[in-house]
């Protein structure tokens, strides 16, 4: 679960991002200009900005370029337009802006710069924080001849095999009963897959987001389950 800041003038926009980047399972916080984005940078700094070009107050590019002299530029920036040049797109990237999202923004292409951007900010965090690292193996003394340090073997975490795509059924039943067991396990298996998001599984299955909350429920699917916890 990630931090995300939504900065757009457009109502309609906004609750459109906030709608999919919540059922992501991530934290959004919403602005409307800049100012509401300077206020929402202060109070603490998320982990990924989206961020729009066009805006009554102060545009996005003017922000980037605020928070990148500031040094508050400390966190993957992708920003939004429909109706920005190439050249403005090639400003933002050169200012610091790690994407750019040309509106109206598909789902996968919005889901992907997410992604890619959370991914370079993990990454970022992983080698801020590394130190010397200590040796991974015990030390076990012996006292055949001289005594000595031998490195014991390391010990292996369990490996951690997911959900399953092998799933056995009861067939001695209604055809209808046995129908809904598979539909029940099918549905439950990509919940888990896709860490609880209603999003990608509709994606992944083919239906509309209606439709799917409407057959899990039929179905008595935990929609729970699946949900990611926080980090």
């Amino acid at each position: 679960m990630a931090n995300i800041l939504v900065v757009d003038d457009e109502l309609g926009i906004r609750d459109l991002l906030f709608e999919i980047l919540n059922d992501e399972g991530h934290n959004v916080e919403l602005a409307e200009n800049a100012a509401e984005a300077r206020a929402a940078r202060q109070r603490a700094r998320p982990d990924l900005v989206l961020l729009d070009i066009w805006m009554p107050d102060t545009d996005g590019v003017t922000l980037l370029k605020e928070w990148s002299a500031a040094g508050l530029l400390s966190m993957p920036v992708v920003m939004m337009s429909g109706h920005a040049t190439i050249d403005t797109a090639v400003d933002a990237t050169r200012i610091g802006a790690f994407a750019f999202l040309e509106k109206p923004i598909t789902l996968q292409k919005l889901l992907k710069a997410v992604e890619q951007g959370l991914a370079r900010e993990s990454a970022r965090r992983a080698a801020a924080s590394v130190v010397p690292p200590a040796s991974s193996f015990a030390a076990v003394v012996t006292t055949v001849g001289d005594t000595s340090l031998v490195p014991a073997a390391p010990i292996m975490p369990a490996a951690d095999l997911g959900p399953q795509s092998t799933q056995s059924f009861d067939l001695d039943r209604p055809l209808r009963d046995a129908r809904d067991g598979f539909e029940k396990a099918y549905f439950e298996f990509h919940l888990a897959m896709e860490n609880g998001s209603m999003t990608r599984v509709a994606e992944k299955t083919g239906l509309e987001r209606t439709h799917l909350y409407r057959k899990l429920k039929q179905l008595g699917v935990d929609l729970s389950r699946g949900r990611r916890s926080a980090v």
